[in-house]
């Protein structure tokens, strides 16, 4: 196994272009890094925005060993984005998909638009990322479906609600989003489940579907979780979303241990490093 230092230079790119489906038998999760090309991202507000420094995040992200680039162009954070168009979203991702793609590991695209994820699919994208779990357009899972391509499903409220049961919402959800998936055409091997930490959730409600993760284990289906840098870290300890590392960490960890297959994280060097020393551990217990 090579290290390679957060400073090192790309390696030069891999020609591995299976998805995740087919990349999943390894002890640790598949770790996915988030490439946000936004001006008001929660976590990087907007360093990725040039097509040149995207390019360069991309590269550092395939040199420190990612798996998967998520690249997204919409801002879907819970609170305070903006909505643009399909027009504006495929606008930001010119420059770069096609790129981002030809350095050899997947690229998913992270975007609830059927034309944007249509536009990507047919410039090197591989895998959609629905935070919305094929429930706000109708017609993503036909896409899906027509285009045999991996998607995750990441569940989604309007807004939180303290009041509900959480984990029988996600579970609920899920069922719904399954039985549009069948019903559309989708073949179960190409879905990945994520319970959208801090998407339609108190903090305490994130932090209540990381300890219970086992939970989804009933589906059958890979499981996605990505907390890095989430709200929730602050109110456990008090941070800003760049001061986050130990949180995002601690709580990925968590998830691995309790069966999570991908790990979709902004500090992809940070998180492999303790996804491979965990592993080690837990295979001696």
């Amino acid at each position: 196994m090579i290290a390679i230092s957060p400073g090192a230079a790309p390696a030069a790119a891999s020609t591995d272009h299976r998805t995740w489906p087919e990349r999943l038998s390894r002890q640790y999760p598949l770790v996915m890094g988030v490439l946000n090309i936004t001006p008001d991202s929660f976590s990087d507000g907007g360093r990725f925005l040039a097509p040149e420094s995207a390019l360069a995040q991309a590269r550092r992200m395939v040199s420190e060993g990612a798996d998967i680039i998520d690249i997204g162009a919409e801002s879907t954070r819970p609170y305070g984005s903006q909505p643009i168009s399909a027009d504006e979203e495929i606008r930001r991702l010119k420059p770069i998909l096609s790129q981002v793609a030809s350095l050899g590991i997947p690229v998913s695209i992270d975007s609830m638009k059927p034309a944007v994820v249509a536009w990507a699919l047919d410039n090197g994208a591989t895998v959609a990322n629905d935070v919305w779990g094929l429930q706000r357009d109708p017609d993503m899972a036909k896409l899906v479906a027509e285009r045999h391509c991996p998607v995750v499903i990441m569940h989604n409220r309007d807004r939180a609600d303290p009041d509900i049961d959480i984990m029988g919402d996600v579970v609920e959800f899920f069922s719904r989003s399954l039985q549009i998936a069948s019903q559309a055409g989708i073949s179960r091997e190409h879905i990945a489940l994520d319970p959208g930490i801090g998407f339609g959730k108190t903090p305490e409600q994130s932090i209540t579907v990381l300890a219970r993760l086992k939970q989804f284990d009933t589906f059958g289906l890979p499981l996605l979780v990505g907390a890095s840098r989430k709200r929730f870290i602050a109110t456990i300890s008090e941070s800003e979303p760049d001061q986050r590392l130990g949180g995002s960490i601690a709580a990925h960890l968590i998830a691995a241990k309790a069966g999570a297959r991908i790990i979709r994280t902004h500090d992809v060097w940070e998180t492999l490093q303790a996804l491979r020393v965990a592993t080690a551990i837990w295979g001696r217990e």
